[in-house]
């Protein structure tokens, strides 16, 4: 039997029949009206009052898609207001001929805070590792290109050995009072046949007969039409709160936070090769990285950035760099339902953790694309709270737990299964933190690809049919395609739980 990981709850739990301290204070200043009329027999006023309460309590209660009515109203506006005055409209400077400098970073949206730093020689190479800072959420973070054999041919023993190894990565993170986040990303693509294309180049005879080139031409046409290539990412998020301080001790600047990075990464590739099995991990220079995110905004580019790169191996003066201020798109148009970027257009989708638990390895299915030309890829992100925070909010979380049965007791009202399995995995959840493990709220964005040519809406749907099948609930992040785009496919450390300061 597959493992499958239940143990997770609620980042809130709701005191007072399920309701959070604001929405049951808003709840009563919203009644008083009602009853105080009642009070005073005005019968007339008490009918007015009951319909005004009526109507707040269901904008403040009831959820709509994930958002409360507030919540929607707030995003609406917000992105009514950025569309009419042209603030979410993107156009690169490279497209306007206004570069100035082409290793200055030129990207949208969320991304145009990020500025790409090349960290000090590090290995028998020396290569110089990508160092990526958000000036907008203030954090620091690389990213490494990691290869596993994957979890489709595992048994039982071996996924149960993998979610060990997660659960060490996460708990070792936490030690570290350094690392806030820890980001996996895969993209699946239709193989463009860059590679073979090459291989052949190089092994075909001369003197070979026409039977055997026209036999390898349609296999390679076969075998490329029906194959596809899977990209993996890991990033590693440190906040300039934390490493600013442990970088005092090593020098201020640029280098002395690189070099408390490095010795992050290097206890967290250790961890990845080792329990979780990776066969690979390399983290990316600034080339490399800005070629991965230049393939993530135009997944069709790859073939001549493998052509390139094959050209500059025999000839030195063949440029196979792809500068940062054309990594981007040309152009950018969010809208409402989907985000459109150059000659692409995606959207993306969230999930909702099952009731009855995930198994390991439960995503694959999201990433087989089911028509062609599609391209897809998922965000599994596992943000890390301190161990300070992390006990508070256990706390806090414990005594509305408490709180909430001991009312319900008093009330006399029945406790569902659903509210006493919640309030078990609670006080479970003080347990485990007392033993020294680390408390995360993992999500997932799952994002699809498609040229403008063809209908976004309905890969959408597909998209959510694969999603459903893995088992899964999809959601549909609406309003917020771009950001959910460039964390899900562009492996530059964005997240959707930080908040900008």
């Amino acid at each position: 039997m597959a493992q499958i990981y239940s143990q997770y709850s609620k980042a809130r739990i709701g005191w007072f029949l399920g309701l959070t301290g604001w929405q049951a204070a808003i709840v009563a200043a919203a009644t008083l009206p009602f009853f105080w009329a009642l009070k005073e027999q005005a019968w007339a006023s008490a009918g007015m009052f009951l319909l005004i309460a009526a109507g707040v309590i269901t904008v403040t209660v009831v959820p709509v898609r994930g958002r409360s009515a507030i919540g929607w109203l707030l995003a609406v506006t917000g992105f009514a207001v950025g569309g009419l005055t042209g603030w979410t409209r993107y156009r690169s400077r490279a497209s306007r001929g206004a570069i100035t400098d082409v290793d200055e970073v030129d990207l949208p949206g969320v991304l145009a805070g990020i500025e790409i730093h090349e960290g000090p020689p590090t290995g028998l190479s020396g290569a110089r590792v990508a160092v990526i800072q958000n000036h907008a959420a203030r954090t620091w973070a690389a990213t490494a290109a990691i290869v596993h054999s994957g979890t489709g041919m595992a048994d039982t023993h071996d996924r149960a050995r993998m979610g060990q190894g997660l659960a060490e990565l996460l708990d070792q993170a936490s030690r570290s009072d350094l690392v806030d986040e820890i980001l996996f990303l895969v993209r699946t693509v239709p193989d463009d046949g860059a590679e073979r294309d090459q291989w052949v180049t190089r092994h075909r005879h001369p003197g070979s007969p026409l039977e055997v080139r026209t036999v390898n031409d349609q296999l390679q046409q076969a075998l490329t039409s029906a194959s596809v290539r899977t990209e993996a990412y890991v990033t590693v998020v440190v906040p300039e709160a934390r490493l600013g301080k442990v970088a005092r001790e090593a020098g201020r600047g640029i280098d002395a936070r690189a070099a408390v990075l490095y010795g992050v990464l290097a206890e967290v590739e250790a961890q990845l090769k080792g329990g979780l099995g990776m066969t690979s991990v390399a983290w990316l220079t600034s080339p490399e990285l800005a070629a991965a995110c230049r393939t993530g905004f135009a997944p069709g580019d790859r073939a001549g950035i493998i052509d390139a790169l094959t050209a500059h191996a025999a000839d030195d003066t063949v440029n196979a760099a792809v500068p940062w201020s054309m990594a981007g798109p040309s152009g950018a148009d969010p809208a409402a339902r989907h985000y459109s970027h150059d000659a692409w257009n995606s959207i993306s989708a969230t999930i909702t953790l099952p009731i009855r638990g995930a198994v390991l390895g439960a995503l694959a299915p999201v990433l087989t694309p089911t028509q062609p030309g599609e391209r897809r890829s998922y965000l599994v992100a596992y943000p890390i709270l301190t161990q300070t925070s992390a006990a508070r909010q256990s706390a806090s979380s414990e005594w509305a737990a408490d709180m909430g049965q001991g009312l319900r007791e008093k009330a006399k009202m029945r406790t569902s299964t659903r509210s006493r399995d919640e309030n078990d995995q609670v006080r479970a959840l003080e347990a485990k933190l007392a033993r020294g493990s680390a408390v995360t709220r993992p999500y997932a964005v799952c994002t699809v690809t498609v040229p403008k040519t063809a209908r976004i809406a309905e890969h959408a749907r597909h998209l959510d049919a694969s999603i459903r099948r893995a088992g899964f609930a999809p959601l549909r992040l609406d309003l917020a395609q771009d950001v959910a785009f460039a964390a899900s496919v562009v492996p530059l450390g964005i997240s959707l739980t930080r908040t900008t300061t």
